[in-house]
């Protein structure tokens, strides 16, 4: 498996009930600001968003966003096809620089190093080990179900007994061990979807992230695989930063501290997800979440 492939891969839920007006969601209260600077900081801060914009050639794709990440708490994204929710995910672990022609402005600060993830002095490989992605469509490599979880691992020189362990862990961690325990030297195309999409985020945990990516990571899977990966990024946030691209609004409400709205390119408002749902401040929000428009 070449650089690029490896470049490119790199609890309880919330209740959620529906009022007389069948158009909002309740969720469950888990932080307390509704200010979008300020959605994260119940939390330690983990990464900051400041006037960053970005360009696809003269496109520009993302218009000055500004937005505070707070340290081991779940963000979901959301917002109509085309706005931005992936491009923005993509800044964090620098997947635009594989392509040509792209253009970064601004800065996505990381917590505690002071990192700039998008300066010119950041090398793009080390990003993409210390924020890992998870993407749409399971994309297991063509190995076993060792060797994918072990990839990252190898790239970074581990090798022997400590491989083993930390394997074992990620694997652990990805809630797929007690599956897979047997069947280590087996394809990892003999899992089933759900379970290649948790050996993919077994192998994003091996190098042990500081954030971790979804983008969109359950629109392949039947309800029972989804609801296993929801639980999942709940228990993740012990351990590290989640940032989720979603366009299933349950799904955010489910999962997620803080809900971000995007719309062309800008973001409009961000806040923790009770308030995102129950009380929009932006009436642009209210009438994306009530179904007007999307």
């Amino acid at each position: 498996m070449n650089i690029q492939a490896w470049n490119l891969d790199i609890g309880t839920m919330s209740k959620m009930t529906m009022t007389d007006d069948s158009s909002r969601l309740q969720v469950s209260p888990r932080v307390r600001e509704s200010d979008g600077r300020d959605a994260g900081q119940t939390h330690d801060v983990k990464a900051e968003v400041s006037e960053l914009n970005f360009f696809y050639g003269r496109l520009q794709a993302l218009k000055n966003i500004n937005m505070v990440f707070g340290a081991n708490q779940v963000t979901a994204i959301i917002g109509p096809s085309g706005c931005g929710k992936s491009t923005l995910l993509r800044c964090f672990n620098r997947i635009h620089d594989l392509y040509p022609d792209t253009r970064y402005e601004g800065k996505i600060i990381l917590q505690p190093s002071g990192t700039n993830a998008i300066g010119p002095e950041t090398d793009p490989f080390e990003m993409r080990l210390r924020v890992s992605m998870v993407f749409q469509k399971p994309n297991a490599f063509p190995k076993s179900v060792f060797e994918n979880a072990a990839f990252g691992l190898r790239l970074r020189g581990v090798r022997g007994k400590e491989l083993e362990e930390q394997v074992e862990q990620s694997l652990v961690s990805a809630a797929l061990w007690d599956e897979v325990k047997d069947r280590l030297h087996q394809s990892a195309y003999t899992l089933s979807g759900g379970q290649q999409q948790r050996l993919c985020i077994a192998r994003a945990l091996a190098t042990d992230p500081e954030m971790l990516l979804f983008d969109e990571p359950t629109s392949a899977l039947d309800p029972i695989a989804t609801s296993k990966i929801e639980d999942l990024i709940f228990e993740l946030k012990r351990k590290v930063t989640v940032i989720v691209v979603t366009h299933n609004m349950q799904q955010a409400a489910r999962v997620s501290d803080v809900t971000a709205f995007m719309y062309l390119g800008e973001l409009i408002e961000a806040s923790p997800t009770k308030d995102m749902f129950e009380n929009p401040a932006k009436k642009l929000t209210e009438e994306y979440i009530t179904g007007h428009f999307g």
